[in-house]
């Protein structure tokens, strides 16, 4: 089984080739991460493959079909995981042009290279291939407070350029599917957290600004309600999918966790407190500071996972409980290396 991981430097294609890479002796022979290494793609979140004989690294964009065409023959791949995207619901509204380019566009020039790719596979190859593309809850819109659960049925209603941009991509993933035959998969995940992500984030700013004395800027009323998935979690969820999930399609996958922004906060203040006091032993919570809410900032998002839990028997490995603190602690262990 070989697999093009795009996206893999990022925070969560890094975890799953940590998943796919940890087996010597496993199913994969070839793991190839493609990624352009922009700001939240970093060497080092793959730096512990290096030496694996199964593992390769390419800089390059999803967008360059002919490089994304090369690497698919020489490498003769089974799967493609495309977790390459521009994240950040700040920056698309500071600058859409980006998300345009790579959610939308990178993605379809990645489609077309794989539908060429696959169109000239044998059968049992053809059996084999997949391309599964990796989105977000963000896609439905909002809820209020008292709604059901997003479930793959939602409508999508973006409400963010960000959002908007993913559910462009995910349309087309489905288009390529139900036009030209790709066997396709999608699969719509909640807020991840864990070890290695990008500090513009909320869990690893609240630690480093709490840490570096900095005032812990909350937006509104911090009310705003998430879904809290472990990163690990997502990882198998979306290896499950390849390996048994229906062609053509979604899959969502959440922590069953809802908690507030507020929440969240006042539990890394909590830990923190606790693992790494404050040396006048005053609480990290006297940093918090509420600020102007962000434009069009969707009230609460909610996962309804009974689809794959039902159908491929998934379910989350770590409480928040847990997960919370394994990610605190990490965070701590590497500002402790000054990493």
């Amino acid at each position: 089984m070989n697999v093009l991981v795009t996206g893999g430097a990022g925070f969560i294609g890094s975890h799953f080739l940590d998943l796919l890479l940890a087996d010597a002796n496993g199913p994969t022979d070839e793991i190839i991460c493609l990624d352009l290494l922009t700001y939240a793609g970093r060497e080092e979140n793959f730096a512990h493959h290096e030496d694996n004989p199964k593992f390769s690294f390419i800089k390059g964009d999803i967008g360059d079909q002919g490089l994304v065409g090369e690497l698919l023959d020489k490498y003769q791949i089974d799967w493609v995981v495309n977790f390459a995207a521009e994240t950040h619901v700040d920056r698309s509204i500071e600058g859409p042009d980006a998300f345009i380019q790579t959610n939308v566009v990178g993605t379809h020039e990645l489609l077309k290279a794989s539908l060429a790719y696959y169109s000239e596979l044998n059968p049992e190859q053809k059996h084999r291939f997949r391309f599964l593309h990796v989105s977000t809850d963000e896609v439905y819109g909002t809820l209020t407070f008292d709604e059901a659960a997003f479930t793959e049925e939602n409508q999508y209603l973006p409400n963010s350029p960000y959002s908007a941009s993913k559910a462009a991509s995910d349309h087309l993933v489905r288009a390529y599917h139900h036009t030209f035959g790709l066997p396709t998969l999608i699969t719509n995940c909640s807020n991840n957290y864990g070890p290695r992500q990008f500090p513009e984030k909320l869990i690893p700013l609240m630690i480093h600004n709490a840490l570096d004395g900095k005032s812990l800027p909350i937006y509104g009323d911090g009310l705003n309600v998430r879904d809290w998935l472990y990163v690990t979690d997502h990882c198998t969820g979306i290896h499950k999918v390849l390996e048994n999930g229906r062609l053509g399609e979604t899959y969502n996958i959440g922590g069953n966790c809802e908690k507030t922004n507020i929440q969240i906060v006042d539990t890394v203040c909590s830990i923190l407190d606790s693992q790494q006091p404050k040396a006048n032993d005053s609480s990290y919570l006297s940093q918090k500071t509420f600020v102007t809410d962000r434009k069009g900032h969707d009230r609460r998002y909610a996962i309804d996972c009974q689809k794959i839990e039902s159908e491929l028997g998934w379910t989350p490995a770590e409480t928040f409980e847990t997960g919370i603190q394994k990610t605190t602690q990490w965070y701590l262990s590497q500002i402790k290396r000054g990493s």
